[in-house]
């Protein structure tokens, strides 16, 4: 992937460059020797970091996309409304979807990649419903679109991170429903964006999507006994199957420092397993070995 045209104009764009993932991506870019246009609704004012130029953009507001787009032959999509207190934000997420798409085509854009969510194999909560829905419009757009389905990315920032990390570390003794049974494939943020970058060089004929899982299978309470023997402390469980995800919502208000409609959202997305399809991401781009998901946190939590 080229970072940059002969003038120093940037050709990659990473919309929700002031998020999670968002930083650490272009981080990345950076030292790989890439200049960047990272895309913010509010770019920071004292933003002069060699390597980045930061440009304002709203997907709600499609007029104001022509000159992010500029430019541009790569475009990460990054952003959700979920957590913002939004209404309706299933909708907001279904607008900024079209908008991107088309805007992307009009500027000759010749890849997007998008970060969302795995699908469960029931139905999914609002939350991944709305995730699978914006991959399933960038990827029937004209820009051939490569979609990377993750589940909980352990990592400093993560919202899904901070709730285990809160509850495995806060707590003397947990209160265990019965959704924390579920099984998922928590992946590390460095796995994460190695697949981002990867993700827009990959030899495509059509649009498609990869699950990018972590290297271990492990249900709610694996995670938290592992996250405190980290830090050397006993997790005592409690095993209580009537705390519905609903109810489970309203409690972690009181434990996690995260965003309370955020973490509500992520709790009922957790009601069943959400396990890849497969790793063939992962042979694709020739990455045998992944990050643990021991060191994962033990990188997390060093960087607290």
């Amino acid at each position: 992937m080229e970072g940059a045209s002969e003038s120093g104009t940037p050709t990659v764009l990473v919309t929700g460059a002031s998020g999670f993932i968002g930083r650490a991506l272009v981080s990345a870019l950076v030292a790989r020797g890439r200049t960047v246009a990272a895309a913010s609704r509010n770019p920071p004012r004292s933003a002069s970091v060699r390597g980045v130029v930061w440009r304002s953009c709203d997907l709600n507001r499609p007029q104001s996309l022509p000159a992010v787009f500029a430019g541009i032959r790569v475009a990460y999509y990054l952003v959700h409304s979920m957590g913002r207190g939004a209404t309706g934000y299933r909708e907001l997420e279904r607008n900024a979807a079209h908008a991107f798409a088309a805007a992307a085509e009009s500027a000759g854009v010749e890849r997007i990649v998008y970060l969302g969510g795995p699908a469960p194999l029931g139905p999914p909560s609002e939350h991944l419903r709305s995730r699978l829905e914006v991959g399933e419009i960038l990827r029937s757009g004209a820009v051939r679109t490569v979609e990377l389905r993750a589940s909980m990315v352990i990592g400093s920032g993560s919202a899904s991170w901070q709730i285990v990390r809160d509850l495995a570390l806060r707590l003397p003794v947990m209160v265990l429903p019965k959704w924390l049974n579920s099984r998922t494939r928590p992946v590390a943020l460095d796995d994460v964006i190695e697949a981002l970058i990867a993700a827009a060089d990959l030899d495509l004929s059509e649009s498609t999507w990869f699950d990018v899982p972590g290297p271990e299978t492990m249900n709610g309470q694996q995670i938290l006994e592992r996250i405190a023997a980290l830090r050397n402390r006993r997790f005592l469980a409690l095993k209580v199957p009537f705390l519905t995800p609903q109810l489970s919502a309203l409690w972690l208000r009181l434990i996690t420092r995260t965003d309370f409609d955020l973490a509500r959202e992520l709790v009922m997305g957790l009601q069943e397993d959400l396990l890849p399809k497969d790793e063939r991401f992962w042979q694709l781009i020739g990455k045998p070995q992944l990050v643990s998901f021991d060191d994962a946190a033990r990188r997390a939590l060093a960087s607290e």
